[in-house]
């Protein structure tokens, strides 16, 4: 492995040393963007998974059908190598989600369960509301002093353009369970880690702590959150009456797609182009992340058509990230002594690339220079952050593989992500396609550079 040093690039490109020059920008990514602004294959395969296969929870019928239509259509795209590698994990499947305020005034809320939430019996259970505006107000109560009661924690996330908003207030989600349990609460209510304001609530994991008992976990929509802050700020007790049935199944099978635009020199590294085939249940899965497949499958076919590769270029289509990128881990099982060049992952939407951060072994500041002035005409910019990649290449990323993050625009993004609402019609077709382009720019420039990359 090459030592990564991202503070050199950054400290370049601040000082214009990385300026795209036009000369660099000329011959192959002209033609690539040429022809990627006008792709249909990404939105055809987007279009044909939503569709044909739905939602595609990990580990379940539907994610196996998912890979099976992956599969076949990679085939039919051209592809070599195509195949499903096949793994197992414990699976949480989601059954009735219902609550309903009792007192003082009677009404329904919309919420759903998190992943892994315990179950509570069919007829549900019952508490009074103790309500904490932060995840940090919750922390700060004694161990044991919520017997009896139901958490509910409103801690509204705002919208960013780069996501990083989702970092910290996805804490709640992810920690918040835990805490509420070690606190005795017998159940826990969070405002859904989401910006919108329609009444559909954002589902998502949650991992529970070593020790902790696991209780019943739920996302209220965001405008119940309010709701319910309203109610408990009339001063009187809140009394919920809950049902969030769900079962754990041991050993289901899931799996990654892989396949492949070879090479002609198989020693100089394999460039990883990675997105997640699995969704959550409610929505069917499009921008999260049919439509991060569909553009590194359209993307890797053009930059083939670009011309010929000198690495391969494998497409990682990895199942069960939702629920704690077991994927990502699968492949590095079974692919981490394999020579990488590069690891690059789209699982942020299809709204257009703003920006791109890189973190490259030292001396490839040339790499770097002419795969910015490759995406400068099509609206991106470098950045002074080093890029840190995704769930699904996470471990190749850990293990020191050099990476490049194309940095979508993710202002909207948390208003759909993990809701019914991710369905096909929130893609926009223009910025799709700016996307592929970006992404064929980058894999043909990486695939062709003539420098020693990664663990080759």
């Amino acid at each position: 492995m090459h030592k990564i040093r991202s503070g050199t690039l950054a400290a370049l490109i601040l000082g214009g040393i990385l300026t795209p020059s036009p000369l660099l920008a000329a011959s192959g990514a002209d033609a690539i963007r040429t022809a990627a602004l006008a792709d249909e294959i990404a939105m055809d395969f987007t279009e044909g998974l939503t569709t044909e296969v739905g939602p595609r929870p990990a580990g379940t019928p539907q994610e196996a059908r998912a890979r099976d239509w992956a599969v076949a259509k990679l085939k039919s795209l051209g592809f070599s190598n195509v195949r499903a590698e096949p793994y197992t994990m414990p699976v949480w499947l989601r059954g009735h989600d219902e609550a309903r305020v009792i007192a003082p005034f009677p009404q329904a809320l919309v919420l759903a369960a998190l992943g892994n939430s315990a179950s509570t019996p069919d007829k549900g259970i019952e508490g009074d509301i103790a309500y904490f505006p932060t995840l940090a107000d919750l922390e700060a109560v004694p161990d044991g002093s919520l017997k009896g009661k139901i958490a509910f924690v409103s801690h509204a996330m705002h919208a960013t353009q780069d996501g990083s908003s989702y970092g910290y207030f996805g804490a709640t989600r992810r920690q918040g369970p835990s805490v509420a349990s070690k606190k005795g609460a017998i159940a826990i209510l969070i405002r859904s880690i989401g910006t919108d304001n329609h009444r559909q609530p954002h589902s998502g994991v949650q991992m529970w702590a070593d020790g902790v008992k696991p209780i019943p976990a739920a996302a209220l929509s965001v405008p119940d959150a309010d709701q319910l802050v309203r109610i408990v700020s009339r001063g009187q007790a809140v009394r919920l009456h809950l049902t969030l049935t769900s079962k754990m199944l041991k050993d289901q099978p899931s799996g990654n797609v892989l396949a492949e635009i070879p090479g002609s020199e198989p020693k100089a590294g394999i460039v990883v182009a990675a997105c997640h085939l699995d969704s959550w249940d409610q929505g069917t899965g499009a921008i999260d992340d049919g439509a991060g497949c569909g553009i590194v499958a359209a993307a890797a076919l053009q930059a083939r058509n670009t011309g010929p590769l000198r690495r391969t270029i494998r497409v990682l289509m990895a199942g069960a990230e939702e629920v704690g990128g077991n994927g990502g881990r699968a492949y590095f099982d079974a692919h981490g002594k394999e020579a990488h060049a590069m690891a690059m992952e789209s699982d942020f939407g299809a709204d257009r690339v703003w920006r791109v951060d890189f973190k490259l072994p030292q001396g490839q500041d040339a790499l770097a220079r002419r795969v910015i002035a490759g995406l400068a005409p099509l609206g991106i910019g470098a950045s002074r952050l080093p890029a840190g990649g995704g769930s699904d290449i996470e471990p190749l990323v850990k293990a020191g593989v050099p990476v490049i993050d194309l940095q979508q625009d993710g202002t909207r993004y948390f208003d759909i992500h993990h809701t019914p609402d991710d369905t096909l019609d929130k893609i926009d077709p223009a910025q799709l396609r700016q996307n592929v382009a970006a992404w064929a720019v980058a894999l043909f420039e990486i695939a062709n550079a003539p420098e020693s990359l990664g663990s080759n």
